[in-house]
Formats: C-alpha cells, structure tokens, sequence
C-alpha cells in the first residue's frame, strides 16, 4: 500500500469579467475499503460559498457559488490519501457463456438496470460487427473474458490525447481506432451494456511510476464492471490495466458527461478564453499493508 499526494489544478481566463452560476465539482473520492483521505484542501477564487453533498450515484460533490464577477476562476485541490490495492482473485461465475447476457440475481438487476441499458446509437450497427468479433471460447469465464477485452482494446486502438470537450461515440472511436482515455473506456462501457453487463464510467487519477503509462498528467477515466460475487471491478483499456493500485477513482456515473471535474454556467459575454488543466499524482511514502 502506498501514500499518494494528489495535485489537482483547473484555472479558467476570461478576456472579460464575467459572474458566475453555481460550479459543480466532482474532485473528492470518497474513502472505502480500497482508498482513505487523510488531509485534503481545496482553494477557490473568487471566493465564494461551498457545499458537500452526494449525487445519486454516491459521488461527492461540492457545490461552488463564487462571490462577484472577475476575470478568472481557480480550483486547487490538494489530497493526500492511502490507497490499499486489493488483488484481483480469478473466480468463475454462474454464467460462464460471456456472448450472452450475464446473470445477475433479481434484487441486483433492479438496481443495476440503468447501469446495463446503453446510452448511445448504433443505427449502422458498426458496434454489433465489433462485439460479434470477440467471441468467446466456450465456457469462458465472465472475468476472463472482460480481461481480454481490456486487453483487445489496449493493443489495437491508439492513445491519443484531445485537447477538445467533450467525448467521442463508441462507434467514431471504432471508426478511427484512436481515442483519448474517456474515448477508450466508454467504447468499453457501451460495447460491454450490449452484452448485458452492468458498466460505469470512471473518472479520476492515475499514478505513473514508469513512462509508459497513458494519461497522466491529467484526469484519467476507465471502465467498471459489476460482477456477482466480485463487485464492481475497475479495467483500464488504456492502459490495459485491471484492478490496479495506480486508480484513484473520484466518481464513477451513468454516462461521461455526469463526470466533469468542474462544470457551471458563467453569466456575461467573456470574450475569448482558456483553459489550463494539471494534475500531479506522487507517491511520498510506502506504507504496511493495513489489517
């Protein structure tokens, strides 16, 4: 297990004064079995009033309403948490045939039903073709499979960092074999719902040890899966990772767009603006593993 520092920085810049609605921001993750915040701060401007609180989903949020009109809004955010990775035990399922819609118990179904219906279009079924291609072998375990297809998208899509907002459809993703991170994981989201899994879109931060891991330096975003008796797993077809220690989830949501770190309205014409992002995940201590 390790201690993590987590730098997290948004500024925005305005040609104009503007005011501002209230700002959204999902930059917390909330401590479980897995993660423990043990300092965290956040520094604001304009100052103005905050409020914690969860969404539906369970995620926190703190609700920012800047005080006045300025030319600029900061976030800063500075976590330090304790991360306590869990390994990730091969275990069959009662279905084993993964082409198949899994089996979920009722009670389990009734909540993760919004979770398994996809959220995007497929008209010229580009993304069916791409699911009937990863067939499976006969009684292929559920977390087998899921482990192939972190690792099929990993090794044949390219990683390509985009600047602009916003997130490609499964199907542009298909069609260009490239995507940003966001892009990678809901190709994963989508693709897996149409096979009956429940799935979620993950955002948060990725710890970069060596050089080549995709994505750092930013807010990074993977895939998770339920699956009965393991719970919620986290893939990562970026990076081909699955369960890692290296994420540090802050929120996991229905659909991408339900997971910006900071969103709001501004009130008044700003002229041209910009918009700079870092983010800064160390590791400043190795801790024993906790009881």
């Amino acid at each position: 297990m390790g201690r993590l520092r987590i730098l997290h920085e948004t500024r925005y810049y305005y040609e104009r004064p503007v005011g501002f609605g209230p700002q959204r921001l999902m930059i917390r993750p909330r401590d479980s079995h897995a993660l423990r915040i043990v300092e965290a701060s956040l520094r604001l401007f304009p100052p103005g009033d905050t409020r914690w609180s969860y969404d539906a989903n369970g995620n926190c949020i703190c609700t920012f309403q800047p005080n006045g009109r300025a030319d600029a809004m900061r976030v800063a955010s500075e976590l330090i948490i304790d991360r306590y990775p869990a390994p990730l035990v091969p275990q069959r399922i009662e279905n084993p045939d993964t082409l198949t819609p899994i089996v979920y118990s009722r009670e389990d179904r009734a909540t993760l039903e919004p979770f398994i219906a996809p959220v995007t279009d497929d008209p010229d079924a580009v993304l069916l073709r791409w699911l009937r291609g990863l067939a499976s072998p006969k009684d292929e375990p559920a977390l087998a499979f899921l482990l192939r297809v972190n690792d099929l998208i990993h090794q044949q899509f390219a990683y390509q960092s985009r600047e602009e907002e916003g997130v490609q459809s499964p199907v542009e993703t298909l069609e260009k074999r490239s995507g940003a991170c966001r892009d990678l994981a809901w190709l994963m989201v989508e693709g897996l719902r149409r096979l009956g899994y429940a799935a979620l879109f993950a955002t948060g931060y990725i710890h970069s040890p060596n050089t080549q891991i995709r994505g750092a330096g930013a807010t990074h975003a993977w895939c998770e899966v339920f699956l009965p008796d393991l719970g919620w797993l986290e893939f990562d077809p970026t990076n081909g990772l699955a369960e890692s220690p290296d994420l540090i989830r802050v929120a996991a949501t229905r659909t991408p767009a339900q997971a910006l770190p900071v969103s709001g309205a501004i009130i008044g014409d700003p002229g041209k603006s910009r918009l700079q992002v870092s983010v800064d995940v160390r590791l400043i201590d190795e801790i024993g593993r906790a009881a």
